[in-house]
């Protein structure tokens, strides 16, 4: 009987993809010490929306978050966090001298593993990240994103298991070093089939000696089975959660595919007693958070959009702050075209915010005169313009033409980070001249604050915290 591992995501996926990341430190550690007592030692605990959150809406710093954590889990579970390539966990992609920093930093704060991921597959975005990463002493996940496309659509090359393929044969010609391979679908839409087509190919291309993970969400109620789709094609590790997060925009829980696997010759390794116990601690410590309604159910609607389980609870917070939740609907409706005339980039951050942004857009703002999109400035317009990387597939040639009118850039196909480094407001040394303009201690966690977070990790630094839970 083959025993599958498993990582436990409640406590960074599970808080993104149900409460908009939006959780105080205080109130999960006693749920993270009971599921190292119930035997589980692989858990996420941030990186990802999870770092800005803590500064923007916890009036807390996510150094020390990490640094509570680790002291909890004693010093042999792997922590791991999630890194979005050359964003890292910041608002926007950085220099290469931040990407460096992140990685020093997080190895110093009691991180174990970072999964490393580029929403565009663009092999360029994941290589200095990647090599950051290893140099720092951490364990590398490189990372191939999924998700499925709308109906009508999957005939495109685009998130096809050869397309996955040529994502995987890229990274290993790069030679960035790696120590496992993570294939992540965030919204929860590839079908079992290409999941279980795409992981035969990578262990087929991997061979024995690398571990393969599987990531999914159960947004459109696909996660079990694809979750069984993976493991059956060779994948090692699966993500799971606990209740009260797990399902939903959630991953599956861990006693759920516990119990799909009995009679099987596969095993998770549990005690479900011990499981069940730490799940009732969980739910206790998450009792006074408020789970919006649609985090906790599965939705067609996902398998047209498709808006990932992460993203979606954090913009429908967003919206119920502006009062404008009515709007979801209409900008939901208007994520199929956005995908596909933006090139099929995943929709996992930071290219799921673009495309939700276009489409809200879209939806509420209508179509300029002429019949062309009012173009977002700041993300959908300049990355089919190529300024986050290579698309999967060129974009519409009429949406391009739309943005480099609007915004006044043309179209370029130099590398992210090659781009970052020649410009004189990113990097260490601009953010140390906003720390000492502000008056604020220079030290290598507040230059990292500063570049990945802006403005608001300025007046975080600077003693306004306001509460946004």
């Amino acid at each position: 009987m083959k025993k599958i591992s498993f990582m436990d995501c409640s406590f960074r996926d599970g808080f993104q993809s149900c409460v908009g990341a939006r959780v105080k430190t205080e109130d999960f550690l006693p749920a993270l010490e009971a599921a190292v007592k119930a035997g589980i030692n692989y858990i996420e605990i941030g990186g990802g929306a999870r770092f800005q959150s803590l500064y923007f809406y916890c009036q807390e710093d996510a150094f020390d978050m990490m640094d509570k954590c680790r002291e909890v889990v004693g010093p042999d579970v792997n922590l791991q966090t999630l890194s979005r390539g050359v964003n890292v966990v910041g608002l926007s992609s950085q220099s290469s001298d931040i990407i460096d920093l992140h990685a020093r930093m997080f190895k110093k704060h009691g991180i174990t593993t970072i999964r490393n991921f580029d929403a565009l597959n663009d092999v360029r975005n994941l290589i200095p990240s990647g090599n950051s990463i290893h140099k720092a002493g951490l364990k590398h996940q490189i990372t191939v994103t999924m998700m499925g496309l709308a109906p009508g659509l999957t005939e495109s090359y685009a998130h096809s298991p050869k397309f996955y393929a040529d994502s995987l044969k890229a990274i290993l010609d790069s030679g960035v070093p790696f120590d496992s391979l993570a294939f992540k679908d965030a919204s929860g839409t590839s079908t079992p089939k290409t999941v279980y087509e795409t992981i035969k190919m990578a262990r087929q291309m991997l061979g024995n000696d690398k571990e393969i993970q599987f990531h999914t969400h159960d947004t459109a109620g696909m996660a079990v089975s694809c979750n069984w789709a993976a493991i059956k094609a060779g994948a090692d590790v699966i993500d799971l959660a606990m209740s009260p997060l797990s399902g939903g925009t959630c991953e599956a829980d861990i006693l759920v595919m516990y119990q799909r696997l009995r009679g099987t010759d596969y095993t998770l390794d549990i005690d479900p007693e011990k499981i069940l116990e730490a799940e009732k601690v969980f739910e206790k410590c998450m009792d006074k958070y408020f789970m919006p309604p649609e985090s906790m159910q599965v939705s067609p609607k996902i398998i047209f959009s498709p808006m990932p389980g992460g993203a979606l609870t954090a913009n429908t917070q967003m919206m119920r702050d502006n009062n404008c939740i009515d709007k979801y609907d209409a900008a939901i409706a208007e994520m199929r075209e956005v995908v596909a005339k933006g090139g099929f980039g995943t929709s996992v951050t930071p290219v799921s915010q673009f495309y939700f942004q276009q489409a809200f857009r879209n939806a509420v703002q209508g179509k300029n005169a002429d019949g062309s999109w009012k173009m977002d400035p700041n993300g959908y317009g300049k990355m089919v313009l190529g300024y986050f990387g290579k698309t999967p597939i060129a974009p519409d040639p009429q949406v391009v033409k739309w943005a480099q009118e609007q915004l006044g850039l043309d179209p370029t196909t130099k590398a992210v980070v090659e781009i970052n480094d020649a410009n004189p407001k990113l990097g260490i040394k601009a953010a140390t001249q906003i720390l000492e303009d502000n008056k604020l201690e220079v030290t290598d966690e507040n230059i990292f604050i500063a570049a990945a977070c802006g403005d608001k990790g300025i007046a975080y630094l600077k003693g306004d915290r306001p509460m946004g839970i």
